[in-house]
C-alpha cells in the first residue's frame, strides 16, 4: 500500500485502476521483505476551498487520518502534528477534542493506528473556515507530521514534507453530503433505506445537481428514478456493479436542501455479504463546487452469509523427464460473494508447495517463487514453493485455475505437494465466513499408486 489521500480514496465505480495498483504494488518485493517492514502514512486532501461570502462562520470540513501497511504490526500511540501557520490570514481552524493546540500549531492524538481497509475512517475532524477580510483567491498551506509506536523498529514516522493541504478562499455552491451510520447484523434479502440530504454549504446557489450511486455486486436498487439512468459497471479484471446516474433540476439556495423524489431503498441480495453504496454529488450546468472533500458519503451494510472457499488440487502422471500440466486453483463455493472493495487486497493467497521428484518449469502470472520457508527466491523457475494471490474479489461459483508445468525428474510414487488457502502468511488461513474450513487445504499428487 502506499499514500492514500481523499483524492484517491477507493470509491466504487471509480477505483477499478487504483485497486489493480494496489494489487501490483504488492508484488514488488519479496513477501519476506514485505512482512518485516511497515510504514506510517497521513491521509489528508490535496486541497480545501473556504467561502468567503454567505456564511463562513459555518465552515468546510477537513478530515485527516493515520495509517500504516502492514497487518503484522500493532500501531498505537499516534501523533499527529498540524501547523496552520502557512493560513495565517487566509483561514481559521477549529480544533477537535483529540488536538492539543498551541499557537498556530496542534498535536492530535490517535490511540489505535489501523491498517488502511475496508473500515478505515480519518481520526482528526478539523473545521476551516475564510478568515475575516480574506481576499477573494487568497491561498495558504496547513502542512502536516507523524508518528508512532510499532512497527518493526518500535517507531515510525510519516514522510517529513510529503503531506500538506491547499486552502483557497472561493466561491460559489458547496454541496455536502452527511456521513451515513454502517449497518450490521442484516439478513439476505433484508431491505434498508438509505438516508440521503445534499445541504449547499456555499454563497451561492446550485442550479440543480447531478448525483451517482454505485452499488457493489450484494445490493439492489428497489425505486429508480426517472431521473436517472442505470447500467452495470465492471468487466473482466472487475467485480460487477450497478451504478445510477441522476441529473435533477432543483435549485438549492445558499443553506437549501435537497432530498430524493421518493427514499433510497435498497435490498441485499442473497449472494451479499460485505456490501457498500457509494454516493457523490455536484452541482449542475457544470459549476464547480466550493470544496468537493463532502461531496462524498459511504452507506455500509454487512449480512449473516456465508462463502465456501475451496483450494483445488489435481492427480497427475507421467515418466521420468516429461513435462506436464498440473492444474491446481481456487473455487468459492457461495453462497455469499466476498470482495476487499476499500483495500483492493486479494481475498485468499493460494500456497503451493512442490512435490519432491519433480520441478517447475512454467508457474502462472502472479504467481510469486517461494524459498520452503517461505522467504524471497531469486529465479521464477525452480523453486520449492509459490505464492499465488487471488484478485480482489470472489463471486459464488468463481474459479481461478492456476495451471503449473512441472517436469518429473524422479518418478516418486505418491509424491505430494500441498495447495493451501492463505491471507499471504505462511500458515492456513481461517476466513471468518467460511463454515468448511477443511477443504482449504488440498493436493498436487504425482503418480499416485494405483488402488486394488
Amino acid at each position: 500500500m502506499r499514500p492514500l489521500s481523499t483524492r484517491r480514496t477507493v470509491r466504487l465505480g471509480f477505483c477499478a485502476a487504483a485497486a489493480a495498483g494496489l494489487l501490483t504494488a504488492g508484488l514488488a518485493a519479496p513477501a519476506f521483505a514485505e512482512e518485516q517492514s511497515d510504514q506510517l502514512w497521513i491521509q489528508a486532501p490535496g486541497e480545501q476551498k473556504v467561502t468567503s461570502v454567505g456564511d463562513p462562520s459555518q465552515g468546510s470540513p477537513l478530515d485527516i487520518g493515520l495509517y500504516h501497511d502492514n497487518d503484522n504490526f500493532t500501531v498505537t500511540d499516534g501523533r499527529l502534528t498540524v501547523d496552520i501557520s502557512g493560513v495565517a490570514g487566509v483561514a481559521e481552524v477549529t480544533w477537535p477534542d483529540n488536538c492539543a493546540p498551541t499557537g498556530t500549531t496542534a498535536v492530535c492524538t490517535v490511540p489505535q493506528v489501523p491498517v488502511i481497509g475496508d473500515a478505515y475512517s480519518p481520526q482528526v475532524h478539523l473545521t476551516v473556515r475564510a478568515a475575516d477580510g480574506a481576499a477573494l483567491g487568497a491561498q495558504g498551506r496547513i502542512t502536516y507530521a507523524a508518528t508512532a509506536t510499532g512497527g518493526p523498529d518500535g517507531t515510525l514516522e510519516a514522510p517529513r514534507d510529503s503531506f500538506d493541504t491547499t486552502v483557497t478562499v472561493g466561491s460559489g455552491p458547496d454541496l455536502a453530503l452527511g456521513p451515513i451510520s454502517p449497518v450490521g447484523g442484516l439478513l439476505p434479502g433484508d431491505v434498508r433505506t438509505v438516508p440521503f440530504t445534499v445541504t449547499n454549504r456555499g454563497g451561492e446557489r446550485s442550479e440543480g445537481l447531478t448525483a451517482r450511486f454505485t452499488a457493489s455486486y450484494g445490493l439492489e436498487f428497489l425505486n429508480r428514478y426517472a431521473e436517472c439512468t442505470y447500467a452495470t459497471i465492471g468487466d473482466a479484471d472487475y467485480v460487477p456493479m450497478t451504478e445510477a446516474t441522476c441529473s435533477f433540476d432543483q435549485v438549492i439556495e445558499p443553506g437549501g436542501s435537497f432530498t430524493l423524489p421518493a427514499p433510497l431503498q435498497v435490498a441485499l441480495s442473497a449472494h451479499a455479504y460485505g456490501e457498500r453504496l457509494d454516493i457523490t454529488v455536484e452541482p449542475g450546468n457544470g459549476a464547480a463546487d466550493l470544496s468537493d472533500e463532502d461531496n462524498y458519503a459511504m452507506a455500509r451494510f454487512t449480512a449473516a452469509n456465508t462463502a465456501d472457499f475451496e483450494a483445488r488440487g489435481a492427480n497427475v502422471s507421467g515418466a521420468a523427464g516429461e513435462t506436464i500440466t498440473a492444474e491446481l486453483g481456487f473455487r468459492n463455493n457461495g453462497p455469499a460473494w466476498i470482495g476487499n472493495l476499500g483495500s483492493g487486497d486479494s481475498v485468499a493467497t493460494v500456497d503451493f508447495t512442490v512435490p519432491g521428484g519433480v520441478t517447475v518449469t512454467s508457474a502462472p502470472e502472479g504467481c510469486e517463487p517461494r524459498t520452503l520457508s517461505g522467504g524471497y527466491y531469486p529465479q521464477a523457475t525452480g523453486a520449492p514453493r509459490y505464492s499465488c494471490e487471488m484478485p480482489y474479489w470472489a463471486l459464488p461459483d468463481t474459479t481461478r485455475s492456476l495451471p503449473f508445468k512441472v517436469r518429473i525428474d524422479q518418478v516418486i510414487p505418491d509424491a505430494t505437494g500441498r495447495v493451501m488457502l492463505t491471507t499471504g502468511g505462511s500458515g492456513p488461513a481461517s476466513f471468518p465466513f467460511d463454515p468448511q474450513s477443511g477443504n482449504n487445504t488440498a493436493q498436487l499428487v504425482v503418480n499416485a499408486t494405483p488402488t486394488a
